[in-house]
């Protein structure tokens, strides 16, 4: 079974969130086996570069404005094809400091789901949604509308 790592600094506070993340956890289980990390805080986003970047597994998308903008049927596509490779696959969610330039570099992709700015913490829901949105997708599902 494929991994799929999400590594992200700061821990999930809010009781809501922390539900919505383990509702697609679960929903995942059927198709892959999702780890999260979560990384402390530092004081900014160069004293987060270290950890990070220890943590780098597979195939690693980092999450940053600048980074490409997929629809959900080009990111199903993505993670098939990664899939179909056997990759494991770990996604970065930085601080609300952003990511250092060197976890960027050191990324083998940058993606961007919008030109708008998200709280961490939220955008960790928004990830698993649309990783799972991507399985169904590939499976053929009639989930995505």
């Amino acid at each position: 079974m494929i991994k799929v790592n999400i590594v992200c600094v700061g821990k999930l506070k809010e009781q809501y969130l922390k539900d919505a993340c383990a509702e697609y956890e679960k929903r995942l289980s059927r198709f892959c086996k999702v780890e999260i990390k979560e990384l402390p805080e530092r004081q900014g986003p160069r004293e987060e570069a270290e950890e990070i970047l220890k943590n780098f597994r597979g195939y690693t998308i980092a999450l940053a404005l600048e980074g490409r903008m997929r629809s959900s049927e080009q990111f199903a596509s993505d993670i098939r094809a990664l899939t179909d490779r056997g990759e494991e696959i770990t996604f970065i969610i930085g601080s609300s400091f952003g990511l250092d330039p060197r976890v960027k570099k050191a990324a083998d992709a940058l993606l961007s789901f919008s030109e708008m700015t998200f709280p961490h913490q939220l955008f960790r829901v928004l990830l698993l949604e649309q990783v799972y949105r991507a399985f169904m997708i590939t499976s053929g599902s009639e989930y995505h509308k």
